[in-house]
Order: C-alpha cells, then structure tokens, then sequence
C-alpha cells in the first residue's frame, strides 16, 4: 500500500452497551476496549482505523456516505438494522460501487440464534463477512482488508 488506507469502523445499535448486554453472547468488553484493540490491530496492519457507534440508522447511513465521499474502506456491524434496513443497504452498496471495500461483522454468528437473524439485506452487497469470532471478528475483517488492498 502507498498510502495508508484509512477504516470507518462503524457499529449499529445497541453495540454501546457491549459489556453489559448479554455478556454470554456478545462478551465483557466494551466498545471502548474494542477501539483500543482495532487502534492495534489497524497499526500492525499499516491502517488507520476510526472506530464509532451510534443507536440511530440515519447516522450510520450518514456515515457510509462519509465513507464515500473521504475514500475510506469500511468494517460495518450493523447489528439489528443487518436484518431489515434498506437504507442501510443502500449506503452501504455506495461504498462498494465507489469501489471500496466493505467488511460485514458479526460479535456473534447470527446463522446460530433466532431465525429472524439468519437473513442480512447487507451481506449481498459487502466484500465479506465475517461472524462468530467476537472481537477477533473485527481483528480478521480488518486483516483481509489490509490482504485485499495490497494484492
């Protein structure tokens, strides 16, 4: 890589209350600790990484076009919204049609719970996917991001 890519690390609803939200599925760190693992992460990889949360689908969406228009790649948790907004699909396809690469990640694999999770509106349109790993789902979305961008 010439220049270091820079990552919207963009996370969906509820995911600020990592930590004390169902602690046996989605664990006991916080969303704080997740952005000093991905500062981490990012460094080792030659990224950078900005890592945000938000409860409302309109800034996620917002955040997308940013991601657009300032030429960053995304890793996206969409979290409850992965399963019915069709605004949030439709952002997100602007960021893979501009050519930029977008990770879907999951704390936990949703193919394993409810079944009114087992379907992602984002998972068409994305660069990947990757689910049931916890934090570790970031670290590898991050890591075949750095792949994907230096072959």
């Amino acid at each position: 890589m010439a220049d270091t890519a820079h990552v919207l690390v963009l996370n969906g609803p509820n995911l600020g209350r990592l930590g004390v939200r169902e602690p046996e599925i989605y664990g006991h760190a916080s969303m704080a600790d997740l952005e000093r693992e991905a500062d981490g992460w990012a460094a080792e990889l030659g990224l950078t990484v900005e890592v945000r949360q938000t409860d409302d689908e309109s800034q996620l969406v917002g955040w997308l076009h940013e991601a657009v228009d300032t030429r960053s790649h995304v890793v996206l948790n969409p979290a409850a919204f992965t399963h019915y907004s069709y605004a949030l699909r439709d952002a997100a396809a602007q960021v893979t049609t501009s050519g930029l690469l977008l990770v879907e990640v999951h704390l936990s694999n949703p193919a394993s719970r409810e079944s009114f999770r087992h379907y992602s509106v984002v998972a068409g349109i994305a660069t990947g996917t990757v689910a049931g790993f916890g934090f570790d789902s970031y670290r590898v979305a991050l890591s075949a991001l750095s792949h994907r961008l230096q072959d």
